[in-house]
């Protein structure tokens, strides 16, 4: 799966597009077309969410408005800066739960199911690297949320930080690794569970047990647990009881 760069565009250009400058250029409306930078952002999430990112470009997001592609250049200059767009409008949709007066491991959780929420929901935005995030208003809020979540417990500014980051990237990896797997089955029509019956015949005939008696036995529970080599669901809820424990020894650890 493709993974696209997040601020890979100019970066005063797309700060005055996050924030929708008044005098920034290509915020205004067009002489005729009277689009503007929110539909023109609104629409190409509909044909990412409908037809993944990789078909998001100036092309066809503007064959969906029914105008012609030179006229959106007038707005957002390139598909670097729409993804920001997208990717910060998306935030600013998240839900945000009050987590107020709730033990420390359920304010994290809560944070890591809106994450999670949000790529179930949008799936490409699993996709997108935000080692240069949007500094737009919609990752400012989510931001602010998110690091509440870890505000009283004793960390430093930077811990907080890196705590959330540490949290938001277990997300994010697992997400992107559900979208492969759902992926893989689509462009397979097979399932897991369809694709090993069709190959299990093979690989018995190949494979010699008794040269790797770990990965065989561990393979056959895994395998027989999950229904297939691979379970999304079971990995984020395996892998983030790891994160909250790892956090916990921060946390809760003596910190003299």
């Amino acid at each position: 799966m493709a993974n696209d760069g997040s601020t890979a565009g100019d970066p005063a250009r797309i700060l005055e597009l996050l924030w929708r400058d008044a005098n920034a250029r290509g915020t205004q409306r067009g002489p005729r077309q009277g689009l503007t930078v929110d539909r023109i952002v609104a629409t190409a999430i509909e044909v990412a969410d409908a037809e993944g990112v990789q078909a998001v470009t100036m092309r066809r997001v503007a064959q969906a408005l029914g105008v012609a592609p030179m006229s959106l250049y007038t707005y957002v200059p390139g598909k670097a800066e729409l993804l920001d767009l997208m990717l910060d409008t998306v935030y600013a949709q998240m839900a945000r739960t009050d987590l107020s007066d709730k033990p420390w491991r359920m304010r994290v959780e809560v944070v890591a199911q809106e994450n999670r929420d949000l790529y179930d929901q949008h799936r490409w935005a699993a996709t997108i690297s935000t080692s240069r995030p949007p500094l737009g208003p919609g990752l400012m809020a989510k931001y602010e949320h998110e690091l509440t979540a870890f505000a009283g417990l004793g960390l430093d500014d930077v811990e907080m930080d890196a705590a959330l980051t540490y949290l938001l990237s277990f997300v994010q990896a697992s997400a992107r690794s559900a979208a492969e797997a759902v992926a893989i089955q689509r462009n397979s029509a097979m399932s897991d569970e369809q694709w090993w019956a069709v190959n299990a015949p093979f690989l018995a005939r190949v494979f010699d047990e008794t040269k790797h008696p770990t990965a065989a036995r561990v393979g056959a529970a895994a395998g027989a647990a999950h229904r297939g080599a691979y379970s999304p669901a079971h990995a984020y809820e395996f892998g983030l009881q790891c994160v909250l424990d790892g956090l916990g020894v921060l946390i809760e650890g003596d910190r003299e």
